[in-house]
């Protein structure tokens, strides 16, 4: 019988993200928002970005409910400025940034290659390519403002192989993950690390979003896992927190799948 992402183990917190001080972009659904629990849990102050404030200050209110630290602050990934603006704000909140997880993101409308659209390749590039470079380079500004920090960027299993539904994403993805490693290597003698990780099928409103354009997705996704289950949203963000940590302290330039063995 098939397994849902309910029979995964959740693991009890360890202060894995201990005094840490963390920012969590796309942070109002999915992944983002698991991580954002996951990193307050695990001892971060974290700074939750993305463009729904107003789901945002639920999830705040929730995690300082719990005891955590959070705050949330609008970014919008369109806006050269955003990331930086983000920053800055987590400077004046915190004094520092430690470490930065780049977890928003655009889907394309699936549909195969030629029939992708010149808006489709121009907003996949603007928002998962270029927002991601720029978003990358303001916070190894302030990391070596603070010394040191990590990086982890979320890429797809669909940058590691051909990707006919969604081609101008995995594209993107694709470069993502270049830039990624060549971050890495360029930031290393500034004790800044750089990782990516590679999520495979994630029960997140995106795929309930490509199961509606394409129905029957869903259940080609879950038949590619060795698994026999999708992942729940926490178990990428687990993956995250432990490269933020530095229990991955000589981690870096790594993209790590995290897809139950479907790329294997």
């Amino acid at each position: 019988m098939t397994q849902t992402s309910d029979h995964a183990p959740t693991p009890r917190p360890v202060g894995l993200l201990a005094g840490k001080v963390a920012l969590v972009t796309g942070a109002s659904r999915g992944i983002g928002e698991a991580a954002a629990r996951l990193f307050a849990a695990e001892g971060a102050a974290v700074v939750l970005a993305a463009r729904s404030v107003d789901v945002l200050d639920g999830i705040v209110a929730d995690i300082r409910a719990e005891g955590g630290v959070a705050d949330a602050v609008a970014l919008d990934l369109r806006d050269p400025d955003g990331a930086r603006e983000v920053v800055e704000r987590t400077e004046q909140l915190h004094g520092r940034l430690d470490v930065a997880f780049n977890n928003a993101a655009v889907v394309q409308r699936p549909g195969p290659l030629d029939e992708t659209s010149e808006d489709d390749i121009e907003t996949q590039f603007e928002v998962n390519f270029r927002a991601q470079w720029t978003a990358m380079r303001v916070e190894a500004e302030a990391m070596r403002r603070a010394g040191a920090g990590a990086i982890v960027n979320t890429s797809s299993i669909g940058s590691r192989r051909a990707n006919p539904a969604l081609p101008a994403y995995g594209a993107m993805k694709r470069a993502l993950n270049s830039l990624t490693e060549t971050a890495a290597v360029t930031w290393a003698s500034q004790g800044i690390r750089v990782n990516g990780i590679t999520p495979g099928g994630t029960e997140t409103a995106m795929i309930d979003e490509w199961e509606d354009a394409t129905p029957g997705v869903r259940d080609a996704v879950i038949a590619s896992i060795p698994m026999g289950r999708m992942a729940a949203p926490w178990e990428i963000a687990e993956a995250a927190a432990w490269l933020l940590s530095d229990r991955a302290s000589f981690v870096t330039g790594a993209v790590i799948p995290v897809d139950g063995g479907a790329g294997a």
